[in-house]
């Protein structure tokens, strides 16, 4: 039976939730911020880290991020340029890493073969996959306000629902979003004609919470560039609209993908750099993964 409670969050809180995620959502997005994470680096350095990436999808994602503010594109020489994140975007680490916990709790993992005992076991999920993963889930238009809804109210009925999470549309356009929930695994139907959250999806409260506490936070108005390789100083800093300046340095070739590295579990404090073990915590499998339990990826 729904209660008629009003929901705790504010609206700024599902627009900053709702924002952030678009700001994520194109994936490799949250690649390219934690390839770039501990340092600046040039275009030459960011790409065999991302060696599946070819240049007509790498140089996108840091427009992108350039001119969403996360990352500060700065010239050194004409032909020397580097990026790396501006205080807004490390900022946002700790939140990346709240999320990547949920999606290694909550999201279903295929089971492979341990190579040292032979048994069977969940698949390692580098923390940037349950990263883009879980984003995935909670993108997509509506998905997000009718999750909010049901946090709120804990059981509420298709109507409910149609009326609070997606003003303006009728109430048959309620059910397709809700439909996407329910087959990824984050609401199911209570039985008496309503719909609540499931375990994992109450436990995206702590995600939408670091989402929105990092989203309402003043933006610094001067972001201080944080020290590259070389620690020479920039002949000119460009971190607006993008301009596009190629590299001097050759593509190197292709490196191989660490084959394991720690497990992300903590939440680090802001400006924290994510290791590349972290990053690269097994070699990237083709996505989506088909469903084996769990929300799926």
């Amino acid at each position: 039976m729904a209660t008629t409670a009003p929901p705790p969050a504010t609206p700024n809180d599902l627009l900053g939730v709702t924002k952030t995620l678009d700001l994520l959502a194109p994936r490799w997005s949250v690649w390219v911020l934690m390839t770039i994470s501990s340092q600046p680096l040039r275009y030459a350095e960011v790409k065999p880290r991302l060696p599946w990436l070819a240049d007509g999808q790498l140089h996108p994602r840091l427009r992108h991020l350039t001119n969403a503010g996360m990352v500060e594109r700065t010239e050194y020489a004409p032909r020397h340029v580097t990026y790396g994140l501006t205080s807004r975007g490390a900022a946002l680490l700790p939140v990346l890493t709240v999320i990547a916990s949920w999606g290694d709790a909550y999201l279903e993992k295929d089971l492979v073969a341990n190579k040292h005992t032979g048994e069977m076991e969940p698949e390692r999920i580098a923390p940037a996959q349950n990263i883009d993963d879980t984003v995935a889930l909670l993108a997509p238009r509506h998905a997000t306000p009718i999750l909010f809804s049901l946090q709120a109210r804990g059981t509420a009925t298709a109507k409910t629902l149609a009326t609070e999470a997606m003003p303006g549309y009728g109430l048959t356009a309620v059910y397709k979003p809700l439909e996407r929930l329910v087959a990824d695994g984050l609401v199911t139907a209570s039985g008496t004609g309503g719909y609540q959250l499931t375990a994992s999806g109450r436990a995206l409260a702590p995600v939408f919470q670091a989402i929105s506490a990092w989203a309402s936070a003043p933006t610094a108005e001067a972001d201080a560039r944080r020290p590259g390789r070389s620690g020479a100083a920039p002949s000119q800093t460009r971190s607006g609209p993008w301009a596009t300046t190629p590299t001097r340095l050759p593509a190197p070739a292709v490196p191989v993908v660490p084959a394991a590295g720690p497990a992300l579990t903590t939440t680090p404090p802001a400006g924290t750099a994510w290791k590349s073990g972290d990053l690269f915590s097994h070699q990237i499998p083709a996505r989506p993964f088909s469903p084996a339990g769990g929300p799926r990826r």
